[in-house]
């Protein structure tokens, strides 16, 4: 069972979906740095492919929806499918005979030597193309650009110190963000067959994606979302690359955000940066750039109903339950969920039930705030910190107001 919201997030893969109009090749480089990392072309007249009329949904993120470890012993790999990954549930949302493949990074680290049978397992058994990174490009891809430079930024935080705000606009991470996403394409163009199947890139990990896939493929359909805010121009105008980003994502034939307010964002960035206007007609968006229009699409991010509801059938979840109820037995619960993240404000939600406290005595004692918090996704001294301030606030509370009748309650 699923949403009618997460419904109309799929839509944006459909075939039918894409305008494709054979006009001139739309070839446009991210400038300067992309074109130095490009390393020949591959026409799609040039690529041989099975004439297999089913055609595939390629849906590329960061992380494959995979879980793996390996046993220590026998030294062999063993993998599932992460039930709860959200990239695993838009398939889904497909007709039940969609041939549906996943590019991107696994979870686990895997040694070099290990690399090709892990990559013949995930592709045989779960259609699966793994990206391998060292561990130096991935510290300057992800923790690097992704998390301390383009996250932040995009949540309206400046790096305006050292200590808040991220990391200034660091050239190597820059060059090793660009380097990633070639390896991304690069693992992209062993499964692709341009003439036939689409590919659905994922979130600010793989903003420069397009420009490489589309040098290779000049009809191959693309589609973009965007999973986090797209800040205004005021703020993207902080970006040296900022026109290089946004040449990429014109590469790609349906652009998706999660709100009107960030796709007003995307094409003021376009309108002042680039000077291209864009056009609105019955509804539908659409920026005409070199020959083609990118069609802008709204898709409210839905709730899987399936996944949830197989969630709360669990075992270990009515343990967890029981366990709050009697814990908790005649109080007032309120529940979060949330990651260790700084942008999450949970030490600011715990500040809040101080104050709820303290303008309301008579609920000492009688409500309760247990809060669940996911481990942080980014690494380094911002999350130590968050950690920190977020276990100090939660202990004055609960030192203020009793230990015995525990006001807080915080555990991740």
């Amino acid at each position: 069972m699923i949403t009618q919201s997460c419904k109309d997030s799929l839509d944006m893969i459909s075939v039918n979906d894409f305008r494709v109009v054979d006009r001139i090749p739309r070839i446009m480089n991210v400038l300067g740095v992309l074109s130095e990392f490009e390393v020949g072309e591959q026409d799609d007249e040039g690529v041989t492919s099975p004439d297999v009329s089913k055609p595939r949904r390629i849906i590329v993120a960061n992380q494959l929806p995979i879980r793996g470890h390996r046993n220590e012993e026998t030294k062999d790999w063993f993998f599932e499918l992460d039930k709860e990954s959200l990239v695993l549930q838009l398939k889904d949302g497909f007709p039940a005979n969609s041939e549906v493949w996943y590019v991107g990074l696994l979870k686990v680290d895997v040694d070099k030597k290990d690399q090709d049978e892990v990559a013949r397992l995930l592709f045989y058994m779960f259609r699966c193309v793994p990206v391998f990174l060292t561990a130096d490009q991935k510290n300057k891809y992800y923790h690097g650009f992704c998390k301390h430079y383009l996250w932040p930024l995009f949540h309206y935080m400046l790096p305006l110190s050292p200590s808040h705000g991220g990391v200034r606009f660091d050239r190597s991470l820059w060059e090793g963000y660009i380097a990633a996403n070639r390896i991304f394409a690069n693992k992209v163009t062993e499964i692709l067959r341009p003439h036939k199947d689409s590919v659905w890139v994922h979130d600010y990990h793989l903003m420069v994606l397009p420009s490489f896939l589309r040098k290779r493929f000049n009809r191959v359909k693309l589609g973009f979302f965007l999973h986090s805010p797209f800040p205004s121009s005021e703020i993207y105008m902080t970006i040296p690359v900022r026109e290089e980003i946004l040449r990429s994502l014109l590469n790609c034939d349906l652009i998706g955000f999660h709100t009107f307010d960030y796709a007003r964002h995307f094409l003021s960035c376009c309108s002042k940066m680039l000077g291209i206007d864009y056009q609105c007609q019955r509804g539908y968006i659409g920026l005409d750039y070199c020959g083609k229009t990118i069609n802008i699409k709204i898709l409210h991010m839905g709730i899987h109903m399936g996944q949830l509801e197989s969630v709360l059938n669990m075992e270990q979840t009515a343990t967890l339950a029981k366990q709050l109820k009697e814990k908790f037995e005649g109080k007032i619960v309120m529940v979060g969920v949330d990651d260790l993240d700084l942008l999450k404000g949970i030490s600011l939600k715990f500040s809040a039930m101080g104050r709820l406290l303290e303008m309301r005595p008579e609920l000492i004692g009688k409500v309760v705030l247990v809060q669940i918090a996911n481990p942080a996704r980014s690494q380094g001294k911002d999350a130590l910190e968050v950690e920190k301030e977020t276990t100090l606030v939660a202990q004055q509370i609960n030192r203020k107001y009793g230990y015995e009748r525990l006001s807080a309650d915080y555990f991740h």
